[in-house]
Formats: structure tokens, C-alpha cells, sequence
């Protein structure tokens, strides 16, 4: 009797499943890594002639740079170019290709895929289609069906930035995704006392929080930090009063990160403070969108750069920060990471650490 019940049992929850939802196996690959199924074919000498008047090609002296020549040449180009604000060069994506016939049930699992499929027989446009959890999950499938490589690189040369931040944004949904299980309860208890909300982790402790002086202003600061392994990984939140649309500049932006963590972050050697670093790569600022499942308005400026220690030991590495304003309490908001790890690969713990930052919840957000 016992078996049949839980052979009964068994078979109502496939059953269940199978109404309501696929069964899905698990992505496979690492975060950052996208299979790109297509062609690698030489394009025509029109296609070159429109890529060099695009002007797309990445400069040389990027560790991914090569001359574009084939149809996949052109995607690697975009994919695997340099991503900004790290101390050493490291792609956006690290990326693997193979053609429609060697797509087999073995990749399809792949957690990123970029499917360009060009066919005369098929298609008279180019026609786009974006898909989650197709083979896999959790997973992004990127769709470009074009006539002919002309009509592929028309659209590519238009749209192939669009298509890594897509492919960006989606692997920030997942990370942030996953940091709802387990989060930092004090730490969010202190930016819930301002109105604000963030998933810091439950492996980041919290090391400070207080108020310092910024000019003439007066800055909370909620500091967290996860020193585990090999890799430092902080997370900072600060707010001030909002007075002018101009607070809202790189410049700005990172005067006053100067000020402020200046102040917070130091290090062995007395009178040393953290700095932004401006002589070997300028910050840059970004006005970003709002997140995927995000609710309600957003307006951020993304900061990307390279901080060092002054005065002090050689220490440095890169940061990201999302500079928001709160409406309801007239006041900027800027969270920000920051890593240290000397030696090592950054790309993908600063991606990590980043996804952080997109949690941010103003008050007038659920």
C-alpha cells in the first residue's frame, strides 16, 4: 500500500508539473560565456566597406582584437570587446562558436546563445526574437534571422551593442535573483530607516555605518564588506541632499565619491585614503535603464572606474557604482562596489557584486 501511494503521489506531481511548466535541465556554462550558433564565413567587400565606415572595430592593442573578415569576426568584435573599467583587459563575454549543424542537444543547454541564422530560402527581413528558458534554465536565447550577410550586418552594425547589454542584463537579473534567499537583515534594516532597500548578501558583514561631512553636506554611509577568499569584495551605500540636476555628472559623481570614501576606506601607512583613479583610465557615466521585472520609475547613472590607494600602499582595483535619486526625501543615492584582488581575473566577481547595486528600492518602490 505504501508503494502505491507514493507511486501515486509521484505520478500527480509529473502530471502537475507537466500542466503548469517544462522540466527543464540546469544551464550549463559559467556567467559571461554566450555560444554563438552561426556561420563563419568571409563577408563581401561591401560588408567590409560598411563595417570600416561604422567604425566599430575595436582599436589595437586589445588582447580579443583581430582584423573583422568573417561573419562571426564581426560578432566577436562586439561580444568580446573589452569591458571598461578593468585593470586588466577582460572581455565582456567569453565567447565559443559553432554552425546550426553542430548545434546539438549537448549545447543547447548552453546558459547564453546567440543563434544568427541566414538563409535566402527562409527569410525576405530580418526578424529578431529573444527567449528565456527554451532549452534550459535558467537561460537567454538571442535570435537574428536575416535574408543574406548584408542584411545581417545592416542590422548588426545598428543593434550589436543592444544585443550585449541584453545578454548583460539578463545575467544581472539572475545574480540579483539569487541573492533573495539569504541577505544581510541588519543591513537592510539601516536603509529601510532612510526609506530605501537593497539585497545585500548575507555573507557581506556590515563595518560601519555613520555619518561623515562632504563640503556642506552631511552623508550616511552604510558600509559592507565580504573579505572571504581570495577576492575583497565591498559594498557602499551613501546619500545627500539633492540640489541641482548637475549632481548627476561623472564629474560630480565622483568628486563626491572621493570625498566620502576618502574619508571611510584607508589603509596601513597613516595619512593613506582611497582615491579615484583618473590619469591611466578616465571614469565613465552612463545614464541606464531600469532593470527587467523592475516596478516602478528609475532614473540612475551607472559609474564606472579604477580606484588606488594614495599616500600609502600600492593597492587599487575597479568599481561600479548607480547613483539614483529619491524623490520622496529630495536626496541622491549612490550604491557602490568596489574589489580588491590582486592578480586575479575580476570580470566576473565584479559582475557579481554589480547585480547588487540594481537591487536598490527607493521609497516610492515596491
Amino acid at each position: 500500500m505504501l508503494k502505491k501511494a507514493l507511486y501515486a503521489l509521484i505520478m500527480l506531481c509529473i502530471v502537475s508539473c507537466g500542466k503548469n511548466e517544462r522540466l527543464l535541465t540546469s544551464a550549463t556554462g559559467n556567467i559571461y560565456e554566450c555560444l554563438v550558433v552561426m556561420p563563419n564565413r568571409p563577408l563581401s567587400s561591401e560588408s567590409l566597406e560598411a563595417i570600416q565606415s561604422a567604425g566599430i572595430v575595436r582599436p589595437n592593442g586589445s588582447a580579443y582584437s583581430k582584423p573583422v573578415k568573417t561573419t562571426y569576426d564581426l560578432v566577436s568584435n562586439t561580444m568580446a570587446e573589452d569591458m571598461p573599467g578593468l585593470p586588466q583587459m577582460e572581455p565582456f563575454f567569453t565567447l565559443s562558436n559553432v554552425s546550426a549543424a553542430h548545434f546539438d542537444n549537448y549545447l543547447k543547454p548552453s546558459r547564453n546563445i546567440l543563434i544568427v541564422d541566414i538563409n535566402k530560402d527562409k527569410y525576405t527581413q530580418v526578424k529578431v526574437q529573444c527567449a528565456r528558458d527554451n532549452w534550459s534554465k535558467p537561460q537567454a536565447v538571442y535570435r537574428i534571422q536575416a535574408r543574406d550577410d548584408e542584411a545581417f550586418v545592416g542590422y548588426w552594425l545598428e543593434h550589436g551593442e543592444q544585443v550585449r547589454e541584453w545578454f548583460v542584463q539578463e545575467e544581472l537579473a539572475r545574480q540579483a535573483y539569487f541573492y533573495r534567499a539569504n541577505t544581510n537583515k541588519d543591513a537592510r534594516a539601516i536603509l529601510r530607516k532612510s526609506g530605501y532597500d537593497a539585497l545585500i548578501p548575507e555573507d557581506y558583514i556590515t563595518l560601519k555605518h555613520q555619518q561623515v561631512a562632504a563640503g556642506s553636506d552631511s552623508v550616511e554611509v552604510l558600509w559592507c564588506c565580504n573579505n572571504k577568499g581570495p577576492m575583497r569584495r565591498d559594498i557602499v551605500v551613501y546619500s545627500y541632499p539633492y540640489t541641482a540636476q548637475a549632481q548627476f555628472t561623472c564629474e560630480a559623481i565622483c568628486s563626491m565619491r572621493d570625498q566620502v570614501l576618502g574619508q571611510l576606506v584607508t589603509a596601513q601607512v597613516e595619512g593613506s585614503h582611497m582615491g579615484t583613479e583618473y590619469k591611466y583610465f578616465e571614469p565613465q557615466s552612463r545614464q541606464v535603464s531600469a532593470p527587467r521585472d523592475s516596478i516602478g520609475g528609475f532614473y540612475a547613472i551607472e559609474t564606472r572606474g579604477l580606484w588606488k590607494i594614495l599616500d600609502g600602499e600600492a593597492m587599487g582595483g575597479p568599481f561600479v557604482s548607480l547613483t539614483r535619486l529619491d524623490q520622496v526625501n529630495a536626496r541622491v543615492v549612490t550604491i557602490e562596489t568596489f574589489l580588491f584582488a590582486s592578480g586575479q581575473k575580476k570580470r566576473n566577481g565584479l559582475r557579481q557584486a554589480e547585480a547588487i547595486l540594481y537591487t536598490l528600492k527607493m521609497p516610492n518602490e515596491k
